[in-house]
């Protein structure tokens, strides 16, 4: 039945209670209403116990909701807070209460979830007349177990099978321990251990060590390792409780393993005649490993040798010492032996082998770190650093031969063994020698003069392909390599090359050099010189884009060598009159090269060295303007010249001079010149104009017995050929008619005469035949020449330059150079009024090195002859040395 609960109102938070008599002065609690006594009681204390019964079909435990036949009583005052209980429980006294059954003890489990009593705090419990066990003796049981872990020891020393299961072991050994016995049970384990090292492998290995060589003996050291190494496992797992519960906190203890360690190297390893051999055989397996002549198999033992060294502890303390003792004396006499007998280039290859090989050898064997840097100092010492071996590696001679031979793989190495000690500075006097003696040898060659430029760009693309690939971009040999090249291109030695003047060959073989490119293009760059150039010329026919890239790369290289030289000077008298012939006979193979020289000649010199040179092209752009002005002036008169004549007129300040030589030119050019000079005082009041007739050329239409042929010639050629118009090929013309007819000099007319009869088109036949024309030499029409070209060019002779116009050059060049410096000295002297003559002949050179460097001696010379046009005059100092003083 449900259990009836009494109703209760709730109003203002209050509880009321409904009582059927109200007058009594003592209120009844309801029966849903408990004192506080009752309240910590549990509902299934002793007394209710009687009201618990067990559901049939359940092992749950119920409450028997009867009505109670004993209704509660009023508690007094007193005890309603007396919460204590009794602090012991007799569980052998029959006077306590009685033991609960079973159903009981669960429906107290159960209850005690719902008593909020409050705990007086623990409980101690007390069992009375308990009965305890005996224990045996603990130095008896310790007897016990280790007489079976002392049979499985000598079974495991001597590798037979184990009388014990592996678990009993453990857990005797465990037992042990916890009994506190791990103490003595360690010290007996080593004692043990000790013994069986000694008796297992140490007294076996020196028995039979007598018979063995050193080798032999490490061998037999190894396998005695490898099987101490597994027995020592079984050993350890064994006990391992021990070597993780007691030596893993007994700092002074070593572990199961190191103690094994430990009593193999004082047993075995440290054995007065084993240690030695031991460590003799491991250092003869390097050795062969040296020689090569070393096997698989050697190798794998050198490999196990050193592992089993770093396990015993004894690598860096025994075998370390022995090793680089024995290395340290075969390094030395391999290097004596190698230096006496090798060439610079096998001496460095070897000793590269022999460090590289040293190196491989420490990491292909296990070798510590620090026996690689012993072994590398030692190297190092012995092959670079010794006095005698720098003085090889860094000699002159051995180095120009490496260089010369371009052996860049050997300079590498040699790069990289000076690298180990800083050394590779040093490298920069042999560098600088070998440069400048190559570089004096192209640049005063005069037989290969004309290939100067050439050389002296594959000189440069060489060492700069050395100064990449072999020293690294080292900065310092940088450095050497800019100075030297720059050194020898600027020695000047007065000799037939230059025509007895101190200026510099190159600056004029550059300026040719350039001329050749911009003339010929493409097709004139020599063959070596043009990345995919074939001597099939199978790039012939490349686009114009190619040809213009390929000119531009070509001008830059040479532009290089242009920065290296100091006095400019030479380069622009010769480039200035090469480009003259260029734009007057219009010989360029691109204006846009022309334009882009130009540019870069401005960007390097300024734009003071190019104001002459653009003055040229405008002067050019002015005279076809002239010309036309000139051929439209022709058509409004009406007039049909029978010579189509074309003027360049140029300003004499801007182009070279030219020398006036005399030329008696044909009438009806002389008829069209007269015109055109007056047609242009006219235009231009104030203005002389003086003909060049050495600049001028023709075109000729020439009716040849075996064709018709358009000529190209130059003035003297077309004037020469002019005298045989009338002729036939049987007319001849004595030499001295010639002369007369053209009033040509000597010089020039028969270098014009052997243009036309002795070179490779001979339009004009000589008797007698031979190269060279005399004064007794008759000339008349050849009636054999022939050539597939109708239109032939044979003016070449007038676009080359003449020894005496080189001459010429040279000697204006040097005239200059002499009103150069005597202009400084002027400016010197009158700002300081008064210097000496060292002083003077510095603050000279440093004026004027930017047009190269001077001579002291031409210094002294225009000194003297400012001294002579009374500029300046000697002094003394009052030290006594000489001084100059300035003449206003």
């Amino acid at each position: 039945m449900p259990r009836s609960k009494p109703r209760s109102e709730r109003s203002g938070g209050k509880r009321k209670y409904r009582n059927s008599d109200e007058s009594t002065t003592t209120p009844q609690l309801p029966s849903s209403q408990k004192s506080l006594p009752e309240s910590f009681k549990s509902p299934y204390s002793q007394e209710n116990l009687s009201n618990v019964v067990e559901a049939p079909s359940t092992k749950r435990t119920k409450l028997n909701h009867s009505p109670n036949p004993h209704p509660p009583s009023i508690i007094a005052a007193s005890k309603m807070y007396d919460f204590s209980r009794p602090n012991h429980i007799d569980l052998t006294n029959g006077n306590g209460p009685a033991p609960m059954t079973t159903v009981q003890k669960k429906t107290v489990g159960m209850a005690r979830s719902f008593d909020t009593a409050v705990d007086p705090g623990p409980k101690r419990l007390v069992v009375k007349n308990l009965r305890k066990t005996p224990r045996s003796d603990p130095e008896k049981y310790f007897n016990v177990v280790w007489s079976k872990l002392d049979a499985a020891l000598s079974a495991i020393l001597v590798n037979e099978k184990v009388p014990y299961s592996n678990e009993e072991l453990y857990r005797g050994a465990e037992n042990l321990c916890r009994q506190g016995r791990a103490a003595p049970l360690f010290k007996t384990l080593c004692e043990k251990c000790r013994q069986g090292i000694l008796n297992q492998f140490g007294k076996p290995l020196v028995s039979r060590a007598s018979n063995l060589d050193d080798v032999g003996v490490l061998s037999v050291m190894i396998e005695a390792w490898d099987a101490w190494n597994l027995r020592l496992k079984t050993i350890r797992s064994i006990f391992y409780f021990l070597d993780r519960s007691y030596l893993l906190h007994s700092p002074s203890l070593p572990s199961i393993e190191e103690m094994g360690t430990n009593e193999f190297r004082k047993q075995v390893f440290s054995h007065h005649g084993l240690k030695s051999r031991i460590l003799s055989g491991a250092c003869r397996l390097v050795a062969a490993d040296r020689q090569g002549s070393h096997t698989e198999q050697d190798s794998n033992l050198l490999r196990k040798a050193i592992a089993m060294f770093h396990s015993l502890g004894v690598y860096t303390s025994d075998f370390e010492p022995e090793l680089l003792g024995r290395s340290s004396s075969y390094f030395a006499s391999w290097s004596d032996e190698k230096a006496e007998s090798l060439d610079l280039a096998h001496y460095i290859s070897e000793s590269q082998s022999l460090i590289d090989r040293e190196l491989q050898r420490c990491d292909s064997f296990g070798l510590d770190s620090t026996t690689r840097k012993s072994l590398e100092t030692y190297l190092e010492d012995l092959l670079i650093d010794q006095n005698d071996r720098q003085k090889l590696l860094l000699s002159i001679t051995g180095i120009s031969s490496l260089l010369q031979a371009n052996a860049t793989e050997t300079l590498k190495q040699l790069y990289n063994l000076l690298q180990r000690r800083g050394l590779c500075e040093k490298l920069r006097a042999p560098l600088e020698a070998y440069i400048s003696d190559q570089g004096s040898q192209i640049v005063f060659d005069e037989a290969r003069e004309q290939e100067m430029v050439v050389r002296l760009l594959d000189f440069k693309k060489k060492l700069d392909t050395i100064w990449e690939h072999s020293f690294s971009f080292h900065e310092g040999l940088g450095h050497s390599l800019r100075e030297a090249f720059e050194a020898f291109i600027n020695k000047s030695k007065r000799s037939n090359m230059t025509w007895g003047t101190d200026n510099p060959k190159p600056g004029e073989m550059i300026a040719k050099h350039v001329d050749m490119i911009l003339k010929g293009g493409l097709r004139a760059i020599p063959t070596n010189a043009v990345a995919g150039k074939t001597e099939n010329n199978e790039d012939a026919d490349a686009s114009s884009e190619d040809e213009d890239v390929e000119i531009n790369k070509q001008l830059d290289q040479v532009l290089e060598l242009f920065r290296f030289v100091h006095g400019k000077a030479v380069f622009e008298a010769f480039y200035k009159r090469d480009l003259a012939r260029r734009l007057l006979l219009n010989r360029s193979a691109s204006a846009d090269a022309e334009k882009s020289m130009l540019t870069r000649l401005k960007s390097e010199c300024g734009a003071g060295f190019t104001h002459n040179l653009e003055q040229m092209f405008r002067d050019m752009e002015l005279a076809r303007e002239e010309v036309a002005s000139y051929k439209t002036m022709l058509e409004e008169r009406g007039s049909r010249p029978g010579v189509d004549l074309n003027v360049s007129v140029l300003s004499a300040s801007a182009w070279p001079s030219y020398p006036d030589v005399p030329l008696i030119i044909p009438r009806e050019v002389q008829q069209q010149a007269t015109v055109f000079e007056q047609h242009y005082k006219a235009q231009h009041s104030g203005r002389k104009l003086t003909w060049k007739h050495s600049l001028a050329h023709c075109q000729l239409k020439a009716n040849l017995p075996k064709g018709n042929k358009e000529l190209v010639v130059s003035s003297y050629q077309a004037v020469v050929l002019l005298l045989f118009k009338d002729k036939s090929p049987n007319d001849e013309i004595l030499y001295e008619h010639i002369q007369a007819a053209t009033g040509l000099d000597d010089v020039e007319l028969k270098r014009t005469l052997q243009s036309l009869a002795c070179a490779k088109y001979r339009v004009l036949s000589k008797t007698p035949r031979g190269k060279d024309v005399n004064d007794n030499d008759t000339f008349s029409i050849n009636a054999n020449f022939s050539d597939p070209k109708y239109r032939i060019k044979i003016n070449q002779i007038q676009a080359k330059e003449t020894k005496e116009e080189n001459k010429e050059t040279y000697e204006r060049v040097a005239a200059d150079r002499a009103y150069e410096t005597q202009a400084a000295i002027v400016r010197i002297m009158k700002s300081r009024k008064m210097i000496t003559h060292v002083d003077l002949v510095t603050e000279v050179i440093n004026a004027t090195k930017n047009r190269g460097v001077l001579d002291g001696a031409d210094i002294k010379k225009n000194i003297e002859k400012l001294i002579e046009k009374e500029y300046m005059e000697r002094e003394e100092t009052e030290d006594g040395r000489n001084a100059y003083s300035y003449l206003a």
